[in-house]
Formats: C-alpha cells, sequence, structure tokens
C-alpha cells in the first residue's frame, strides 16, 4: 500500500461543503465534496456525548495535536476517510455550530466566538496520510490502525470487512438511532445501535451464531428482508409470550431461544403469573434464568440458581442425622440406610454429603431447617427433583 503525507490541507478545508446527517448522526462530506467522512465501513459518530467531541475543540484551541488521519484514495478528485472521522465530524459540527464549548467559562458556539478563535481553529493545519491499495490492504490497515483509541466492536470490524450493499442497508435499518423501534428493541437486545450491537445481534439470530459466514455469503445483496423478517419473528414472539417486560430481559440469547421454543403454545396469562411468583420467590438467585426456566416448562432448576442451605444449617441437619445413626447402627444417609448394600452402616463425615431439600424446591420445597436433609453425595446427585 502507497501511502502520501499531507501538511496542507486546514480545518477550513475540510468544512468546506461539510454535511452532517443529524437523523443518522455521521458526518457525510466535506472538503468542497471531494471527501466522503463516513464510508459504509466505519462506525457510527460516538463523539457527539459533550464530552468527547468538546476536547476536539479545546484541544484545538490549545495547540494540541490532533493527531494522524488518513484518507484514502480514490481518484485525484475522491477521497475517504479512513481514519479520523471521529475528530474530522466533531470539528465540522462546531463549525456548522451544531454544539457549544466553554471558552473563559462562558458556553460559545462557533460563531460567537472572537474572529481571532475562529480563525485559529480554520487555519489548523492537519496532519493526513492519504491511502492507495487493493481493498484488502486498505481493510487490514483499517484494522490495524483502530487497535488503539476507541476501540472497534467486533461487529465495527465485520462491517469494515464485509463492507458492502447489505452492510449499508442493515446500518441502515439498525444501526440509527432515530428508528422508531429502537426503544422497543431495546427491552430485549444489550448495547447501542451506534455502536453496532443491534445490527450484531440480528445477523447472529439469523446465522445462528455464524455472523462473519453470514456477512460474507450476502455482502452483496441488495436487500435485508431475510434479515430484517427474522428479526421481527423473534422480537414479536418473545413480546407475546411474555406480556410484561422485565429489566433482566435485556441481552438474553432470544434468538436461541426462539429456534428452541418457537413451536411450543404458551398461554401469555399463564407465564406472566408464573414470572410474578418467581420474581416474588426470595430463594431464587438468577432472575435472568427464569425466562428459559418457563419457557422450558420449569424443570431446569439450575437456570434460577436457587439458593442452597447454609453452612450452618448443613452442619446442624448432619449432626442430628448422624447422633440418630449411630443410635440405630445405620448409615447417616437416609436412602444409603434403607439400601442393601455395604454402604447400609456407613457414617458419612460432612464432607462426604450434600444437603437436600426433602420436598423439591420446583415442587414448593423451602429452602429452610425443616425442610434439610443431609445425603452422600451419590444419593444427591442421583435424586434431582424427584
Amino acid at each position: 500500500m502507497k501511502t502520501t503525507l499531507r501538511t496542507d490541507i486546514t480545518v477550513k478545508d475540510i468544512c468546506d461543503g461539510f454535511v452532517y446527517n443529524q437523523l443518522e448522526g455521521k458526518g457525510l462530506f466535506g472538503l468542497s465534496g471531494k471527501l466522503t467522512i463516513q464510508p459504509e465501513y466505519q462506525r457510527n459518530y460516538i463523539y457527539a456525548d459533550g464530552k468527547r467531541d468538546v476536547a476536539v475543540i479545546d484541544s484545538m484551541l490549545k495547540d494540541y495535536p490532533l493527531g494522524l488521519i488518513y484518507f484514502v484514495k480514490i481518484t485525484n478528485e475522491k477521497f475517504e476517510v479512513l481514519d479520523g472521522q471521529q475528530r474530522i465530524t466533531s470539528f465540522g459540527r462546531f463549525v456548522t455550530n451544531k454544539f457549544a464549548v466553554k471558552v473563559d467559562g462562558m458556553e460559545q458556539y462557533f460563531e460567537s466566538l472572537a474572529p481571532e478563535l475562529q480563525a485559529k481553529i480554520l487555519n489548523t493545519e492537519l496532519t493526513i496520510y492519504e491511502c492507495e491499495g487493493e481493498e484488502p490492504e486498505i481493510k487490514s490497515w483499517f484494522k490495524t490502525i483502530n487497535i488503539a483509541g476507541v476501540p472497534l466492536t467486533n461487529q465495527e470490524l465485520n462491517n469494515a470487512i464485509y463492507s458492502g450493499p447489505f452492510v449499508t442497508l442493515g446500518k441502515e435499518e439498525f444501526s440509527n438511532s432515530q428508528n422508531a423501534n429502537i426503544q422497543k428493541w431495546s427491552a430485549y437486545v444489550s448495547g447501542s445501535a451506534n455502536r453496532q450491537e443491534f445490527l450484531e445481534c440480528a445477523i447472529d439470530w439469523v446465522s445462528k451464531g455464524k455472523i462473519e459466514d453470514y456477512m460474507a455469503l450476502h455482502r452483496k445483496d441488495d436487500n435485508i428482508k431475510e434479515l430484517k423478517t427474522y428479526f421481527t419473528s423473534v422480537i414479536d414472539w418473545v413480546s407475546t409470550v411474555f406480556a410484561d417486560i422485565e429489566s433482566e430481559m435485556k441481552g438474553l440469547e432470544w434468538g436461541r431461544l426462539y429456534e428452541t421454543y418457537k413451536k411450543q403454545p404458551y398461554s401469555p396469562q399463564k407465564v406472566s403469573q408464573q414470572v410474578k411468583e418467581l420474581y416474588a420467590d426470595p430463594y431464587i438467585k438468577s432472575r435472568k434464568g427464569v425466562f428459559e426456566y418457563i419457557l422450558g416448562g420449569s424443570t431446569d432448576t439450575k437456570l434460577l440458581e436457587v439458593r442452597v442451605f447454609d453452612e450452618a444449617t448443613k452442619k446442624s441437619v448432619y449432626g442430628k442425622q448422624k447422633t440418630e445413626a449411630e443410635k440405630k447402627s445405620i448409615s447417616n444417609c437416609p436412602l444409603c440406610a434403607v439400601g442393601n448394600n455395604t454402604n447400609k452402616t456407613k457414617i458419612w463425615s460432612l464432607a462426604e454429603m450434600d444437603a437436600d431439600h426433602v420436598s423439591a424446591w420446583s415442587k414448593g420445597g423451602a429452602t429452610d431447617i425443616k425442610n434439610c436433609e443431609m445425603l452422600c453425595k451419590t444419593h444427591n446427585r442421583a435424586k434431582g427433583n424427584k
């Protein structure tokens, strides 16, 4: 890959013809229309937080270096930003009066700055490398230079590697923070649209976890119908089965659960009541497991991490069982005591036994000393929920 150092381009040059899409939250063009600020493989603009965007302007006012910026040279008159779009979009937004910074303790937009400060920003010379090369070289370099700073997410890297019509359409649908569906999706999907988590989730679900294979296969597709349809099907299924939205729903493996349980019939009213009862149970440690527990027929209690008996309870019950067993010359494991093998009279040590619910928790048994018995590890593991 060929690189050429440029130091003749200023902030003013970049901001000539600067276009910022407020709806999509990204810088589009600059440098009199010659520069594409956010190619499809780039991450969304994430500096609009009143801190990082302000820091860019503050650095310029204090004569701090902005760091290297990389352009891809498409033709003699066309360039794309390879690295630096966050900084470029920040100063472009400021020069076009999209946000204010504090100067001498006062919030000021660009248009209200003193003329000498305006000139200082506009005349800032940028250090830019123009890069020329084949697409694989450009994408590889893009990954390399983005190791530092705000790390790229896996999906941002995938967007770069598999850029094309599919990524463009996918970002328009799932990476647009103004999409009216984002609020509904946020109940079930973790992350943000800007950092590509919604797009990543959608592809993860439809591909059954094989994101890169799916993106490679569909890279040149001019529609994302399958992606949208599948994602919508999962969301609609979840919101139908579980009528009430709980905070613990966010980020669960809904794609996997949909594939596993989508053909099972559920009563939303009954499910809602089950959720309420399980949420009210003080012995349940993992509320996130409640939903899969219900979908699976309320049998796998491991999903709930039901609170176990504390050490004091175990020692108390063990001592009582051992004393009674020694009086009767039988094993202190009740199930060994009624057996016919050599363990019928064996006295197990505390370390060789587990605490068990006499009446299984899943069948209403409480986790308290009245419902506790000590079993040898073999019998306890064999008992399950019986």
